[in-house]
């Protein structure tokens, strides 16, 4: 109340002395002004205040002049009151200074921290107060909470008078309740349901199960981010001429949700037609990258299908010694029958090489760990394809939560300067973990690592995984750029203790170390090296064990070197959508040790989309072990059932012994899963899908080694379905199998359920 008092009179305070000025203006408008007195300051001095008049001692009185002055003494922002008032030939000039801020406070606030609101206001302690910067801080700070979906919010600034003419500022905030989306509506849309569509946008209704999410919230930069994924998405579709002709959010009158409503235009669906290539770069075959397009007759049009054909061409052009090239599509519509004929324009671009490379916002990662991801160097002919492909590489990274790549121009016309805006995150990690294995039963892991170690780009990390049936301790290290090659060096020490006496009736521990090397042969082809050193020891044999255990109690050591090439043009490492991988192995053991075996493998996987979120995938694995003058030990062979082989218990297929049923591993297997992923009709936030799958598989020692091991060489085959969720508290799996195939001997298990979380 002291505040709207205080306001009141100075706000009529104002008022009065500017009618005051302009009314007594006339009458001052004659005669010589003798003297003029400053009444009224108590921090400026008078000779300040003279110093903002337009007229000085022994001028005339003039009204322009004495408006003029009366505005800038107001603008100065150091007066609450300016009135001038004549006395004979003296001009008095009565000023009330505005307070100067003693200390500014903010009340009620917790969802957002006072050192945040104090950058945004704009006031601070020991500056003049005034009225208007108080309200034009007021709305900062609103503006700062509607951005965090808190529409309700008010703000009252209070005043509190001290002496000597200060006052102690606070801000009173009620922060409310965020301010949710009530509905989502769509006009116009005839294709697509408004229920897809819900699924496009970012923001979403606000429901009970979105707790974990501020999508629910309402935030004006979300809405139009929203109609960026709209046009995204149809123009991805083959609709051409899409365009979102409005996106209004209406609050209610309660100030607590919002009804927003996109209307859209979706024109028509067009198909491809032809895909041609116009080519006037001068001494280049447009042949050599007829095949490029990916799109063809009778395809959808699809923008993104585009956007990554151009990328294709100007990176193969470039490749064959055209390092200016343009690729710029032309669009000829047929709107009649509703189809496009693409045309992709190669022409030579400007000359244009790199300048100098910027990087800012690496306050602990080195200049080094980001510049070595760039396909470019200063010199170099500036190429777009590969300027797109050292972003990618430099947030595959990991290290920062955004990353900007951006040209500004150098010091001449063929000069560019690349900058490179990052924004770091935190690298290190601790995790503590527990959940439950249908192979290992009930388990708990603890984890800390380090990806970007003294900001070098180096990873360190320790972790320890104790289930019921299997523990295993391991600490690693790696390199990424060895002797300051593209060579990712490191190494691993690790301790694994397994109980199998359900399996194959024997304990087993392993301690040992590895080093490993590899490194890219091209784009998407990696070459790997690995040396390892293991001490395995199997105890706990039963008397009743299969007398092949029985043979390799005790301990063994293993000296092996491995190698592996990999092949990956999948979309995603993580969860990939489309494309293949192809990987060969090979291990060598007996460059020292007890053990002595030739191991091969090769593993593929395809993946292809056939719809939105419909994802068909297969994969399969070929391998062979070959003991190099004695047998296979038993840890070394190859096991088939569970996991890869859904329907099956771990280790329930192949080579048995027929007295102890223990499980004795295959020398020889293959097997493979062909898998369609699918969505459940739920939000794609929730990231809950179905699978329909089918496993297949074979494990042998080709030529049995004793009279008592059941070892039939016949193909094994599950149908099934499953259901995976990647759920706040960790991935959760149910998977439902059935074998088709099987032998009398196998064992076999319907249902598998897999839980982790971490905290």
């Amino acid at each position: 109340m002291k505040y709207r008092q205080r306001m009141a009179s100075i706000g009529a305070g104002l008022a009065f002395g500017v009618t005051a000025a302009l009314v007594s203006a006339p009458a001052l408008a004659a005669g010589l002004i003798e003297e003029i007195t400053i009444v009224g300051t108590q921090r400026v001095e008078p000779e300040t205040v003279k110093t903002y008049l337009t007229f000085q001692e022994g001028d005339t009185f003039n009204s322009r002049q004495l408006n003029r002055s009366l505005k800038k003494l107001f603008d100065t922002g150091l007066f609450a009151d300016v009135i001038f008032k004549r006395e004979g030939g003296n001009l008095v000039i009565n000023l009330v200074e505005n307070p100067v801020i003693n200390r500014i406070a903010f009340e009620g606030n917790r969802k957002i921290k006072n050192d945040t609101l104090e950058t945004e206001v704009t006031l601070r302690p020991r500056v003049v107060y005034t009225r208007t910067r108080v309200q034009q801080d007021v709305e900062r700070i609103l503006t700062l909470y509607r951005r965090s979906g808190r529409f309700a919010a008010t703000v009252e600034p209070k005043v509190i008078q001290l002496d000597q003419n200060r006052v102690d500022l606070v801000f009173e905030i009620k922060e409310g309740l965020p301010t949710g989306i009530e509905k989502i509506r769509f006009v116009g849309n005839h294709e697509y349901s408004d229920g897809k569509l819900g699924e496009v946008v970012r923001t979403k209704e606000t429901r009970w199960y979105n707790f974990l999410t501020a999508d629910d919230n309402y935030d004006p930069d979300r809405l139009n981010y929203d109609k960026e994924l709209l046009r995204r998405f149809y123009l991805a579709r083959g609709f051409a001429d899409f365009k979102v002709t409005s996106a209004i959010a209406e609050l209610s009158p309660s100030r607590e949700e919002f009804f927003i409503t996109y209307t859209i235009d979706e024109g028509i669906r067009y198909e491809i037609d032809q895909v041609n290539i116009n080519n006037t770069l001068e001494g280049f075959d447009e042949k050599t990258v007829a095949d490029i397009p990916t799109l063809e007759n009778g395809d959808w049009y699809n923008a993104d299908e585009v956007d990554s054909s151009i990328e294709d061409l100007i990176d193969s052009i470039g490749f064959q010694g055209f390092p200016f090239v343009r690729v710029t599509p032309s669009i000829d519509r047929d709107v009649e029958n509703r189809k496009i004929n693409l045309t992709f324009n190669v022409e030579e671009g400007p000359r244009i090489f790199v300048e100098r490379i910027d990087i800012k916002g690496n306050f602990r990662t080195l200049d080094e760990v980001v510049r070595r991801e760039f396909q470019l160097v200063e010199g170099d002919a500036l190429n777009t394809a590969k300027l797109k492909r050292s972003e990618k590489r430099i947030n595959d990274l990991n290290f920062f939560e955004k990353v900007e790549v951006s040209r500004s121009p150098g010091s001449a016309p063929d000069q560019t300067v690349i900058d490179v805006t990052v924004a770091e995150k935190s690298t290190g990690s601790l995790s503590i973990g527990a959940g439950y294995s249908s192979s290992d039963g009930p388990l708990a892991d603890f984890g800390i690592s380090e990806g970007n170690l003294l900001g070098k780009g180096q990873r360190l990390s320790f972790s320890a995984s104790i289930a019921a049936e299997k523990t295993r301790f391991n600490i690693g290290f790696t390199e990424p750029y060895f002797l300051d090659r593209e060579v990712a060096a490191g190494f691993d020490l690790y301790k694994i203790t397994e109980e199998r006496q359900d399996e194959s009736s024997y304990d087993s521990s392993s301690v040992g170390f590895a080093l490993r090397a590899g490194y890219p042969i091209g784009e998407y082809l990696t070459q790997s090296w690995s040396y390892g050193l293991d001490q395995t020891t199997v105890e706990n044999v039963p008397t009743s064990a299969s007398r092949l255990i029985k043979s390799q109690e005790g301990d063994e050591i293993t000296s092996s070197i491995s190698h592996a090439l990999t092949y990956d043009v999948r979309d995603s490492k993580i969860l990939p959508t489309e494309g293949y991988k192809i990987s060969l192995s090979n291990k060598v053991a007996g460059l020292g040790g007890t053990t002595y075996y030739l191991r091969n493998q090769m593993n593929g996987a395809y993946y292809y989309p056939i719809g939105d979120q419909w994802i068909v995938s297969t994969k399969a694995t070929l391998a062979h072990i070959l003991g190099l003058g004695d047998d296979v030990n038993m840890q070394d062979r190859f096991f088939l059932g569970g996991q890869n082989l859904r329907g099956f218990e771990d280790n329930g297929v192949g080579p048995r012994d027929s007295a102890s049923t223990d499980s004795l591993g295959g020398e020889y297997m293959f097997n493979g899963s062909t898998e369609m992923r699918f969505p459940l009709g739920l939000p794609s936030e929730y990231q809950i899908a179905g699978t329909l799958f089918g496993d297949y598989g074979i494990l042998t020692e080709l030529t049995p080694k004793d009279a008592n091991t059941i070892d039939k060489n016949a193909l094994r085959a599950s149908v099934g379905v499953g259901i995976s969720w990647v759920s706040p508290m960790g991935p959760i799996g149910l998977d439902w199998a059935f074998p088709v195939l099987k032998e009398d001997h196998d064992k076999t298990e319907s249902f598998r359920f897999s839980f982790g979380t971490r905290f």
